[in-house]
């Protein structure tokens, strides 16, 4: 994170923020997107989606792992991906706590 000082917030901060980046490129959220309309773990159908070359598509693919929102596992000499309930969950609850206190204070504002 560099100057924004990351140390200067908790490890909550931290990670929430870390989820967000990982969502934060278009093609990102087709992967997701594309992992939601199956039904099991994909292999190799995930460059045929996207206009993106295969390289480029791994490194989203890492990231998104690195982060847990998706899991990855090794099937011969292909990984398989799906999604990862848990890292989702998460951005689920930091959701669920706004929705909670704007319900609760009806804010007003500006």
């Amino acid at each position: 994170m560099g100057a924004s000082k990351s140390e200067s917030f908790s490890i909550e901060h931290n990670q929430t923020a870390q989820l967000f980046k990982a969502l934060s490129h278009p093609a990102k959220i087709a992967i997701i997107e594309f992992l939601l309309s199956t039904d099991s773990c994909i292999c190799g159908d995930i460059v045929n989606q996207l206009p993106l070359s295969q390289p480029t598509v791994s490194q989203h693919l890492k990231e998104l792992k690195n982060v847990g929102l998706i899991k990855g596992s090794i099937e011969g000499t292909a990984i398989c991906y799906c999604i990862d309930e848990i890292g989702f969950e998460k951005i689920s609850e930091f959701f669920i706590q706004i929705n909670n206190h704007i319900d609760q204070n009806k804010i007003k504002c500006c």
